[in-house]
C-alpha cells in the first residue's frame, strides 16, 4: 500500500470532482478563521456547526468569564476606597442582573461571529451535527457534501472526573455556569488552574463564600513557585479559602448541602457547599465524527494526531487545529493554527507550512494578573536548558505606586551572558497587555538591549519592560571598561 495514496485507505472511492474546495466542521474560533481565510482566497468552502456560532470563547469562555471578572473587579475595587482617599462606599447589587449583563455582552459581541457576517464573506453556513462518511464526503442534515479538503475544529468541553457522586448530586462547569440567576452562598471550585481560579476569585468578590480545591501541592501549577505563591496569598487575603494537597474522593449530599469530601494527609476533610463547579480541564470534542470509521488516530489525551502541517497522518488532506488538536488550548492559538490548516488544505500540494509553536503566549486574568511567554524556571530546568535571571519588581513603578497596583513583578530568562530572550513571566496589573512587548521581540529576534534602547512613556506600566531590561544590563555591565573610563575621567580633571 502506499501510504501517501489516501484513496487505498479506504473502501470508498475518492470522487473525480467535489462539491467545495473546503469543509469545516466547528464555528469556533479556528473553524472561523479557517473558514474566513478560505473565503478571502475564493475558495468554495462549508462551515458546520451544530451549537452556537463563536463556539466555547464567544458563549461560555472567554467573552463570559471576563464580562463577570469586570464586574466583580469593579465591586473589589470599592471595597478598596480608603486607598484611594475616599470614604468607604459599598454597591448593592442583584446576582441575577450581573448574569444578564454576561449575556448582553456576548449579543453585543455575536454578530462578529454570526452565520450573516460569514454568509456575506462567501461563506456557506449550516447549522447541523457533522459525521465524515468518507475521507472526501461530510454528511450534514441528510445530506452528503464532498470537499478536496476537511478541516475538524470541534473544539473541546470540560473535563468530568469519575467522582462517586458527583453526577447524582450535580455540579456546574464552565458551560453551564452561565445560567445561574441566584447565587450561591458558598462554591466549592474543583481544580486550581486558569478557569478555576479566575471563578474562584470572580465569584469571591461577589460575595460568595469560595473554597477552591486543588490535588495538587499549589494552584497554577504550570507557573514558577513564586506565581503561585502570589496569587494565593491574594485569594487568601480576599477570603478565599484555598485547599491544595486536598484529592476530591466523593461527592454526597446532606439536606440541602452538597459534601465534597476530599483526602487530606491520610485523613477526611468535607467541605460544604451550595454549589460545585467542577474545572479541572478540558476534553477534546471527537465524538460522532465517524473518526474511528476512518481510522484517524487520537492522542492519548483525546486530541486528534496530526502532524507537523495539522494533518490527519493518514489522510493528508483532512486537517485539525484548535482545542481538538492541542497542544494549547487558547483561542488566539487556534486562531494562529487555523492559517495553517487553511492554508496547507488549500495549497499544500504546491507548498505546506510547518506550524509554528515556538512564542505562544498567554495569561490567567486573576488578580494578580498572570502573563508568560515561551520559558520559565520551571520549564528551563526541567529541560536542562542554561538560563539566567532578570527581574524587575513592579511596586518600584511610578505608575505602579501612583494606581496602588504596587505588587508583582516582570521576570525574563537569557541564555548565559547573552540578552536573547528564553521566556518572560509578569505578574501584575494589565499583565496580559504588558507581554505583548516580549511576544513581538521574541518573534523577531529582538534582545533585551533593543528594549532598553526603546522609549518608553513615562508614567505606564510598559516601564516596567524596559526596567527589566535595565536589569539585566547592570548585571552584565563591562567592570573593565568602566574602570578605564574612571581613569580617564580622574585624567581628564588634571
Amino acid at each position: 500500500m502506499n501510504s501517501n495514496d489516501s484513496s487505498d485507505m479506504t473502501n470508498c472511492k475518492k470522487p473525480k470532482s467535489f462539491d467545495r474546495n473546503m469543509i469545516v466542521i466547528g464555528a469556533g474560533a479556528a473553524g472561523l478563521v479557517t473558514s474566513y481565510i478560505a473565503a478571502m482566497v475564493k475558495a468554495k468552502v462549508t462551515l458546520i456547526e451544530g451549537h452556537r456560532m463563536g463556539g466555547d470563547c464567544l458563549n461560555t469562555g472567554c467573552v463570559p468569564s471576563k464580562s463577570l471578572l469586570r464586574t466583580a473587579g469593579v465591586l473589589h475595587d470599592m471595597t478598596r476606597a480608603r486607598e484611594f482617599g475616599l470614604k468607604p462606599v459599598a454597591a448593592e447589587f442583584d446576582f441575577a442582573e450581573v448574569m444578564e449583563r454576561v449575556q448582553r455582552n456576548i449579543r453585543a459581541i455575536e454578530p462578529h461571529d454570526s452565520v450573516q457576517r460569514y454568509t456575506d464573506l462567501g461563506v456557506e453556513c449550516i447549522q447541523g451535527y457533522a459525521r465524515l462518511k468518507s475521507p472526501w464526503a461530510v454528511e450534514v442534515n441528510g445530506k452528503t457534501l464532498t470537499a478536496r479538503s476537511i478541516v475538524i475544529a470541534t473544539g473541546a468541553r470540560p473535563a468530568i472526573p469519575p467522582i462517586p457522586g458527583l453526577a447524582n448530586t450535580g455540579f456546574l462547569t464552565s458551560d453551564t455556569l452561565w445560567e445561574l440567576r441566584e447565587k450561591p452562598k458558598r462554591l466549592a471550585v474543583l481544580g486550581g488552574g486558569p478557569i478555576g481560579c479566575e471563578l474562584s476569585q470572580a465569584f469571591s468578590r461577589l460575595g460568595v463564600e469560595v473554597t477552591q480545591i486543588e490535588m495538587l501541592p499549589r494552584i497554577m501549577m504550570r507557573e514558577d513557585e513564586e506565581v503561585s505563591a502570589l496569587v494565593t496569598a491574594n485569594f487568601t487575603q480576599e477570603g478565599i479559602k484555598v485547599l491544595t494537597n486536598h484529592k476530591v474522593v466523593g461527592v454526597d449530599q446532606y439536606a440541602r448541602d452538597k459534601v465534597v469530601i476530599c483526602e487530606h494527609k491520610g485523613k477526611k476533610v468535607a467541605v460544604h457547599c451550595d454549589q460545585i463547579l467542577v474545572a479541572v480541564g478540558r476534553t477534546a470534542n471527537t465524538d460522532g465524527l465517524g473518526l474511528e470509521e476512518l481510522g484517524i488516530a487520537l492522542n492519548p489525551n483525546r486530541t486528534i494526531k496530526t502532524d507537523a502541517y495539522l494533518r490527519v497522518p493518514n489522510y493528508k488532506h483532512i486537517l485539525a487545529c484548535g482545542d481538538v488538536a492541542g497542544p494549547y488550548q487558547f483561542t488566539h492559538t487556534a486562531a494562529h493554527q487555523a492559517w495553517y490548516a487553511s492554508v496547507n488544505g488549500l495549497f499544500g500540494h504546491l507548498k505546506k507550512f510547518k506550524a509554528d509553536y515556538s512564542v505562544i503566549p498567554w495569561a490567567t486574568f486573576t488578580q494578580p494578573e498572570v502573563a508568560r511567554v515561551g520559558l520559565n524556571e520551571l520549564e528551563a530546568r526541567q529541560q536542562n536548558i542554561p538560563y539566567e535571571v532578570a527581574c524587575y519588581g513592579i511596586d518600584d513603578l511610578d505608575r505602579a505606586i501612583t494606581d496602588e497596583e504596587a505588587y508583582g513583578f516582570v521576570k525574563v530568562l537569557t541564555p548565559p551572558g547573552k540578552d536573547k530572550i528564553l521566556g518572560v513571566t509578569i505578574v501584575g496589573q494589565h499583565a496580559g497587555d504588558l507581554i505583548a512587548e516580549y511576544v513581538l521581540a521574541m518573534k523577531h529576534g529582538l534582545g533585551l538591549n533593543k528594549i532598553l534602547g526603546t522609549i518608553h512613556i513615562y508614567p505606564t506600566m510598559n516601564e516596567a519592560n524596559k526596567y527589566a531590561a535595565g536589569e539585566w544590563k547592570k548585571a552584565h555591565k563591562p567592570e573593565w571598561l568602566l574602570r578605564w573610563v574612571e581613569k580617564y575621567q580622574n585624567w581628564r580633571r588634571r
